[in-house]
């Protein structure tokens, strides 16, 4: 398990590698939000811990940017001083997952950590009528025959087929999947969609259809299956 902290007080920050390695976890600290949530845009971790008050910003704040930039996936627990109850409400409402006033207590955090990491891990394969996905894989299965797809190709389907019904423009889809800072243009999302559209054969034969939104980018929903 990748663990990514923000905490700005260095022996809270030797404390946690210490018990982290001893339980065979990774983890990498960082003492302001702005390396945090940089990092975040680069790395990848199963379970994020931030403190409320780092010199540069507030734990509220970068939790609300890695909801809207990260997404709900991920758990976030709040390891904090602040204990009011006020405190401990505002934090859950704004997207904590758990809630630890300091100083933590080694084998407690870790249960909270494997508790957190059960439920939110998801399910390996997924099931869009003809289309089988299995993220462990990396594998798209069309009718029960499998397709070969690029990295990319394989995160747009995912992210596709787990939206339906939801625009999806193509800066969005670019932040997603290549990154905020990639060198990349919205045509290499058209590319892409292209790609996929004709590799799995999507359209009515097998129940999906995805719609182009001109100036902004792309739907895909449930059709009515085409009659063979």
């Amino acid at each position: 398990m990748h663990i990514g902290i923000l905490e700005d007080e260095i022996t809270q920050q030797e404390m946690y590698r210490l018990w982290f390695s001893a339980d065979g976890f990774n983890c990498d600290c960082f003492d302001t939000a702005q390396k945090f949530t940089d990092a975040l845009q680069s790395a990848k971790y199963d379970i994020l811990i931030i403190d409320w008050m780092v010199p540069d910003g507030s734990g509220i704040d970068v939790l609300a940017w890695v909801r809207k930039n990260i997404g709900w996936d991920i758990p976030v627990i709040f390891i904090t001083a602040k204990d009011a109850e006020l405190d401990i409400v505002s934090a859950l409402k704004a997207g904590a997952d758990d809630y630890v006033v300091k100083p933590p207590k080694h084998h407690e955090l870790m249960a909270r950590i494997e508790s957190l990491a059960r439920r939110s891990k998801p399910p390996q394969v997924l099931n869009f009528g003809d289309y089988r996905v299995d993220r462990e894989r990396r594998c798209i299965e069309v009718d029960g025959k499998a397709v070969e797809l690029t990295q990319k190709e394989f995160e747009l389907v995912c992210h596709m087929f787990q939206s339906p019904g939801v625009l999806l423009s193509r800066v969005a889809l670019l932040e997603k999947l290549w990154g905020l800072n990639a060198d990349v243009d919205t045509r290499t999302v058209d590319t892409h969609v292209s790609r996929i559209r004709r590799k799995l054969d999507i359209g009515p034969k097998h129940g999906w259809q995805i719609f182009p939104v001109y100036g902004w980018g792309y739907r895909i929903e449930r059709v009515d299956k085409a009659a063979e």
